[in-house]
């Protein structure tokens, strides 16, 4: 493989190399458009996908459902054709061959296990196909089982297999392939709330073990959160943004992203700006606070109309000035009446609506607080906000403008 970027060409023998900062790009999905025909009218599943993975990186597509995500990781495994672009594995222009012929393997949703089969005999089918030999599948097998925790089942059939187990031999048949990239369709999805949670790290711990190129499907974003090295926020069948989770979640490239990605999801209110000397006025919806005045130098690059902006603010954000040292700066607090206290272990969420509107219910949002914080339904609380951790949308495009 060549060291240097000039010797990349078009061409697909060649068309992956080492990044700048010398990583291998394992797979590329190259302006990848793909159109669906519904009844003679063309519908656009995923537009214009580019995106280049690396070795070993585990990323996750998420976003709502009819977003584009499950038709990516199906093109990319072969099972649907892409309308435009190109599917890159490794250095091997893949997009016309069949499934059979790419070196992914991949787990469905349902688990696709052969009822007839034992997990032995599940696991073992990806090189029965290929005729390897038996002894070679045998330990393979074994190894793979006791990779996996599931080495005491492998003569049980799936009825026999509780739902993660069933996961487990998914796994183990992908796993036993040992594929240039591995596709997961939603596979945590049909296991309940606390077996879900033990799966991702399960799969986090495989991933480190295994050091396979990861795509993964879900549109729960505790998983993508949790499980990824960067993020692919979908929508509409476009990119919404591409980072880690971290970066994902503190810094939203836009008011889809902002209000998709969190839980609780972030606060929204319609706002002006008034910029001063001093810093940047934003008059929301009963309240007002200031930003610094660096805000003010982001808004004069932007140039828009600052008389309509979209304030957001995450739960997080706010605090009970009553529990903050010293007095609380008025230029970044405000009261509220609580309308609901939520206890959530070491922290509490409050529905609460701004003081001055307290009567109109379209006012409420939530503050995460300190468990320590007294207050009940119906008192008057006084809320800070850590004006570093606010954005500003721009009404008509979408886009965070401090970002």
């Amino acid at each position: 493989m060549s060291d240097t970027a000039e010797s990349e060409t078009t061409t697909a023998e060649s068309v992956v190399e080492e990044t700048a900062d010398g990583r291998d790009v394992s797979l590329r999905i190259e302006h990848m458009t793909k159109v669906f025909d519904d009844d003679g009218e063309d519908v656009v599943a995923v537009d214009d996908f580019d995106l280049e993975i690396y070795d070993g990186e585990f990323i996750v597509l998420v976003g709502p459902s009819g977003c584009g995500k499950t038709t990516t990781l199906r093109t990319v495994a072969g099972l649907e054709e892409p309308t435009e672009g190109r599917i890159i594995v490794r250095d091997e222009d893949v997009s016309g061959q069949d499934p059979r012929e790419r070196d992914v393997a991949m787990v469905f949703q349902n688990y696709a296990l052969y009822p007839h089969k034992t997990v032995r005999g599940n696991i073992a089918f990806p090189l029965e196909i290929r005729k390897y030999p038996s002894d070679v599948i045998e330990e393979r097998v074994v190894e793979t089982a006791e990779m996996l925790g599931i080495g005491e089942l492998l003569d049980r059939h799936p009825s026999d297999l509780s739902g993660g187990q069933q996961q487990r031999v998914a796994l183990g048949r992908a796993i036993i392939r040992d594929p240039e990239l591995f596709l997961f369709d939603e596979p945590l999805s049909n296991l309940d709330a606390k077996l879900r949670i033990q799966m991702r790290t399960e799969l986090n711990k495989l991933h480190d073990r295994v050091g396979k190129t990861s795509l993964y499907v879900t549109h729960d974003q505790a998983e993508a959160m949790t499980l990824s090295d960067r993020v692919v926020v979908m929508n509409d069948g476009e990119i919404q943004q591409v980072d880690s989770p971290e970066v994902v979640y503190e810094h939203p490239a836009n008011r889809f992203v902002a209000g998709f990605i969190g839980e609780p999801p972030m606060n929204f209110f319609d706002a002006s700006v008034d910029v001063r000397e001093d810093g940047v006025r934003v008059t929301a919806e009963g309240f007002e606070i200031t930003l610094p005045a660096s805000v003010g130098d982001r808004l004069a690059e932007w140039g828009g109309d600052t008389s309509r902006l979209e304030l957001g603010i995450r739960p997080e954000a706010f605090a009970d000035a009553a529990l903050v040292d010293g007095d609380p700066d008025p230029d970044r607090s405000f009261d509220a009446r609580v309308m609901v206290v939520e206890p959530m272990g070491p922290h509490k969420d409050l529905a609460v609506r701004p003081l001055a509107r307290e009567d109109d219910e379209r006012s409420e949002f939530t503050a995460r607080v300190s468990n320590d914080t007294d207050a009940a339904v119906g008192d008057t609380i006084r809320l800070t906000v850590e004006v570093d951790e606010v954005h500003l949308f721009d009404t008509r495009t979408g886009e965070n403008l401090l970002v």
